[in-house]
């Protein structure tokens, strides 16, 4: 007699192979993280496979388990095609999603599959760009939804979380050890002022190695060792490293992460989105 998969169980395993642990997983599927580790043990019971091991106390994909994580996601991408097609009511229109660009990886592109599997009659444009800019255009209401990194949210803006400022250059550098200390931001960056502030409280001398709006200008710069820049921790651009913590620099404390929303719109795709989002970037 054929068997037939548990697809919710299934859903459970793509998603915590996906977002890297029972915990995460568990807030995106709104379950507990009991209820996700007993749908994981009924899997590999079912298939008679063990899915996941332990290293260093993080879950690894078993062989196995890569080769079901490929059928697993065309699976539950068929059955949510399925679904939607056949649903009445469907949603459809669009989502104006902001993100700045040094917090879209690694959350952003997971959000938008899941998304689009959710609602695939819902076209999501996201825009990464600077604060800054991001909140004028929502003023002007170019936005549904917008993420931020700022010093302290407006009042009526929902504060996700916090992450750390962190000083970066070229790996192995000495940029940070030259005086005057030269810096590489982006006119509109909302780093550099907290990052001018500091210096000049510590009495370290600086001068700009960078102007404009380019940030691969920026980066190129710091890459080639001739200047030091400041990113968010998790937010490193390829070619650059952090810049050890035991050095001369000041210490630069952290940015809130908070999230905009139009009051007027409120649909179940918002809701999911914003479900998404705070999981996502939740303290």
């Amino acid at each position: 007699m054929p068997r037939n998969l548990d697809l919710a169980a299934l859903r459970s395993f793509v998603t915590v192979a996906e977002v890297g642990g029972v915990t995460r997983a568990a807030g995106f599927l709104n379950l507990t993280q009991s209820a996700v580790s007993m749908q994981i043990k009924r899997l590999e019971e079912s298939l008679g496979q063990l899915l996941f091991l332990r290293a260093a106390k993080k879950l690894v994909l078993s062989p196995e388990g890569e080769q079901l994580l490929s059928y697993g996601r065309r699976m539950l991408a068929l059955n949510d095609e399925v679904l939607s097609r056949f649903a009445t009511g469907a949603f459809e229109g669009e989502m104006r999603l902001g993100v700045p660009c040094d917090i879209v990886y690694p959350a952003i592109p997971g959000i938008l599959k899941r998304l689009a599997q959710a609602y695939p009659r819902v076209r999501v444009n996201l825009m990464s760009s600077f604060t800054l800019p991001m909140k004028e255009d929502f003023a002007r209401g170019e936005f549904d939804v917008i993420v931020t990194t700022e010093m302290a949210p407006d009042p009526g803006a929902e504060v996700l979380g916090a992450r750390p400022l962190v000083w970066i250059g070229a790996p192995g550098g000495t940029a940070w050890q030259r005086r005057p200390l030269r810096l590489g931001f982006k006119d509109s960056c909302i780093f550099r002022p907290r990052t001018q502030a500091a210096l000049d409280e510590a009495g370290i001398p600086w001068e700009l190695a960078t102007g404009g709006e380019s940030e691969q200008a920026v980066e190129a710069t710091v890459a080639a060792d001739l200047a030091v820049s400041v990113r968010l921790e998790g937010g490193i651009p390829a070619g650059c490293a952090p810049i050890p913590g035991d050095n001369a620099l000041p210490k630069l404390g952290e940015m809130k992460i908070g999230l905009y929303r139009n009051q007027r719109r409120r649909d179940e795709v918002m809701e999911l989105l914003l479900s998404e989002l705070r999981c996502a970037y939740g303290g």
